[in-house]
Formats: structure tokens, C-alpha cells, sequence
């Protein structure tokens, strides 16, 4: 679902109402060079769901009995070598139940060829969101979306894999603003690998050296994929993707984004985009949680995003569900305003998911302690998803009444061995290894104090709604 043209004839395309046992197909999605994509029923859940299918059209043709021809012997062992990468990657995905990364609910072998049937996502990728909403894209908007997106890519490479394909192409923006990482192009590479046409597989700006030469596979790892994740925010940046990385390496004239300073983003994002499309693999963020240190943004864990994956949000429901009320002044995509140097603007969900007065427990950050309410506040139900800030003097810090449940999750910038004080009350909280500390907090104005290192560093917030702060305190 990531490198097809959306448009309803798609040459060697299986015929609406064709059927895989329980799935009928309803309608093709689209469709590229290596597979095509359909939006099918199935009839035993009563679901909608994605089925992709491995079909490499430089290689092979559909005959009328539906079943998949070579166009030439030839092309036998590229064939072979892309379906078995498609099963893979198949089975790969389908360990992953993150709400961030497709979700692979089954695959099967038909037609002499491979599918995945998988969940149905809405929105459109993040490269046609920019084509046609450029305005939409600024740094408020990609710290929004950044954080779930390093937690897939976290996830991945927990596992012991790499991506290696992450391009604006192959992520996925749904209609609530959430991302998805779609699928590997695993069967791409392996029929480039095979047919001895690597480069061209390849996606200008997006591989880094590595993917390049002979021995990739011994040179690659998390750096890889950090190189990509930096050509996509270049190329959200200033709208073109960075030189591609062989040129480079004869002559790299790659123009770093903190001397070109484009107007609207902060140097910590800039920098980051730099170092992490270092030409030398050894120069570039070594891990994901390096990369979000730079950005100054946490890692968004699988626990924090798991109200996601509900109707409406991930799995498009096929019949319009009632809409559950919100809370009075929360909008659908409550996007947070710079409203302080001391406050990182950015969220771990999109507004839209936010359920008051839930009995779920709240989740915590990948890495991060669990949260603590304040002292004097007893409950520590629901979660907060929906995003904004205030940095208005608190004009009092009388205590929130017993009885409140917490409606935000605020992370605190601190270094190891600072002191987070909240209202004048210590709180036993350290940061994790991102550099944050997380809390609980229930509606009401807060007195944030961070001591250490021999500085004091405040903020003062006013909790007045769900959401997700991230609190850098400032001297």
C-alpha cells in the first residue's frame, strides 16, 4: 500500500467480486509496479480489510483462469526471490501488532502468487498529503506526527530488523492524523538484488551509502533507517528530498538545513535532520532514541498509541458508528500553538481519540518510569490524547479536588539527578533514557520546578483539557 497510483483500472488487476474463500474483493485500491492492493469484504467478521498482492509486472502477466504467467522463463529466479520476500515480509509484519506499523492479519498462497490480507487504513500516504496540503506541514505538525513514527521504527529494530524502505511513499497519514508505517518493499529489493538492478530498486535521496554496495547487509543497521528518517524531514522541510547519497560520496553537496535556516523551524530539528543524513554511517544518530534526543522529542512506546487501534481510528469501520461525545472545547485536531520557548510542541496522538471518563489505565512512555499523579490526587484513570499547552502564570496552585480523574500526560525535560517538584511537592519521578520524565495530571494549574546541576528551571501550565504536554522548564 505505499507505491501505488490511485485509480480504479489497474492493468492485470483481479475482477470485483473474486473470492478468497471469506474475502470478496470489492474494489482495487491501486496498484504498482510490484503489486496491487484491493479493498475486500470479509464475510465471516464482517469487516473491511486490505489484500495485497505480489505481482510484479515487469516479470509476469494474469491468464484468464487468474493464475499468474511468467513473460519470459528468465525472469524465473527474480520471480522466486520477490514472492519469497513478499511471504516473509508477511509473516514479519504479522509478529508486529503496533498501532503504528501495518498490521498483517493473514497470508496465503493462490493464483501462483502471494497475498496479505491486512487492515483497512484511511487517509492517503504522506507524500500525496504533501503535493496537495503543503500548508498543513510545518514543525508543530511533524512533532505531532514524529513521535508514534519513531516508536514503529523503535519497534522494528527491537526485533533485530531494519526497514530499509522508509520514504514519504510508505508512510500513511490516516484521515485522524495518525501515522502508519506500510509495508517493507522487501520483494522490490530482492528482485533487484537477483536481476542485478539494485540502484534503480533503490529510492533516490531516501538510502544511504550503505544500501549501495556489495556488503550491505554487514554495513547496515539502525543508522540506515535513521537516514531515511531524515530524507523524509528534509524533504518535509523544504520540499525536496537531500542529493542522492552515491553522488555524495564523490562529491557531497549536500547544503546542511542549519545554515539554510528555512524560516519556521527550530535549530534542534534542523540538526538533527543534518546528523542523522551524515554521509558516514559512523556520524549519524546510532539508535532511535539518540535520533530523538537531538530532535528533543520522546519515543512514543506501544502503550502510549494503544487507544488507537479501535473503530474509526485504525480499522476503518465499514458502517458509520455513533460518534462518542467529546468533552465540551475539545476539536478533532487540536493542534497545540507555540505558546512558550519552555514547551515542546507536540503530541503522541490526534485529539480524536479521546474517550472521557474511561476506567482503561494509563499508559506509559516507551522507556519512561510510570507515571504519578500529584500528591493528594487519588484516581489514575483514563488517558490523555488530544494536545495543548498554556504558559500563563498560574495564578494559584490550590490543590486539585480528591476526587479528580488525571486528563493529561505531561513530559518533563530533566537531566539525571534533577529534582522535579510539582505545587511545591517533590515527586519521585526520573527521566529515562530520552530525557523525560512523565506524569499524570488531573485538570488544574501547575507549578512545574526543576532543580540540579546547580540551576533552577520552572513552568507553569494549566491543565484544562485532555491532552499531552511536553514541559521543557527554562532558567
Amino acid at each position: 500500500m505505499s507505491e501505488y497510483e490511485n485509480n480504479r483500472t489497474v492493468s492485470n488487476a483481479l475482477p470485483v467480486g473474486y473470492r478468497f474463500n471469506e474475502f470478496e474483493i470489492k474494489e482495487v485500491i491501486g496498484g504498482g509496479g510490484f503489486g496491487i492492493v484491493y479493498r475486500a469484504w470479509d464475510h465471516q467478521l464482517e469487516r473491511t480489510i486490505a489484500i495485497k498482492e505480489f505481482m510484479p509486472s515487469s516479470l509476469a502477466v494474469r491468464n484468464d483462469d487468474m493464475r499468474l504467467v511468467l513473460r519470459s522463463e528468465r525472469f524465473g529466479k527474480a520471480f522466486t526471490a520477490g514472492l519469497n520476500s513478499f511471504i516473509q515480509e508477511a509473516r514479519l509484519l504479522a509478529r508486529f501488532n503496533h498501532p503504528n506499523l501495518l498490521h498483517v492479519l493473514r497470508f496465503w498462497v493462490h493464483n501462483d502468487t502471494a497475498y496479505m490480507g491486512t487492515a483497512f487504513y484511511s487517509g492517503t500516504t504522506l507524500s500525496r498529503l504533501r503535493e496537495q496540503h503543503p500548508e498543513r506541514i510545518d514543525e508543530t505538525w511533524i512533532r505531532r506526527m514524529l513521535p508514534m513514527l519513531l516508536g514503529a521504527v523503535k519497534t522494528i529494530h527491537q526485533e533485530g530488523y531494519l526497514h530499509r524502505d522508509i520514504s514519504l511513499d510508505n508512510i500513511q497519514i490516516q484521515d485522524n492524523g495518525l501515522p502508519v508505517l506500510l509495508d517493507f518493499g522487501s520483494a522490490r529489493r530482492s528482485i533487484g538484488n537477483i536481476s542485478d538492478e539494485t540502484e534503480t530498486m533503490l529510492r533516490p535521496g531516501f538510502a544511504p551509502i550503505e544500501q549501495y554496495t556489495d556488503d550491505n547487509d554487514s554495513e547496515q543497521g539502525p543508522w540506515t533507517d535513521i537516514y531515511a528518517l531524515g530524507a523524509v524531514l528534509h524533504t518535509l522541510v523544504v520540499g525536496s528530498p537531500p542529493p542522492v547519497s552515491v553522488v555524495r560520496s564523490i562529491e557531497d553537496n549536500y547544503q546542511p538545513l542549519m545554515k539554510r535556516r528555512p524560516q519556521g523551524y527550530s535549530p534542534a530539528l534542523l540538526n538533527a535532520i543534518d546528523q542523522a543524513l551524515a554521509l558516514k554511517m559512523e556520524d549519524r544518530p546510532q539508535s532511535i532514541d539518540a535520533f530523538a534526543t537531538l530532535v528533543e522529542t520522546p519515543v512514543a512506546g506501544i502503550d502510549d498509541v494503544a487507544q488507537a487501534n479501535r473503530p474509526g481510528t485504525m480499522l476503518v469501520p465499514v458502517e458509520p458508528e455513533e460518534e462518542t461525545p467529546k468533552p465540551a472545547g475539545l476539536k478533532r485536531f487540536m493542534v497545540p500553538g507555540l505558546v512558550a520557548a519552555g514547551v515542546l510542541v507536540g503530541v503522541a496522538l490526534g485529539g480524536v481519540l479521546f474517550h472521557g471518563g474511561g476506567s482503561e489505565s494509563v499508559p506509559t512512555a516507551s522507556e519512561a518510569p510510570t507515571p504519578v499523579t500529584p500528591a493528594g490526587n487519588a484516581s489514575d484513570n483514563t488517558v490523555a490524547v488530544a494536545a495543548n499547552s498554556s504558559s500563563a502564570p498560574a495564578t494559584a496552585t490550590a490543590p486539585v479536588a480528591t476526587n479528580a480523574e488525571p486528563v493529561a500526560l505531561v513530559y518533563v525535560r530533566m537531566r539525571e539527578g534533577d529534582q522535579l517538584t510539582l505545587n511545591g511537592k517533590q515527586q519521585a519521578v526520573v527521566p529515562a533514557s530520552n530525557g523525560f520524565a512523565s506524569l499524570q495530571l488531573p485538570a488544574g494549574q501547575y507549578e512545574l520546578k526543576v532543580t540540579g546541576h546547580g540551576d533552577t528551571r520552572n513552568e507553569n501550565i494549566t491543565v484544562d483539557r485532555p491532552g499531552t504536554w511536553f514541559v521543557n522548564p527554562q532558567s
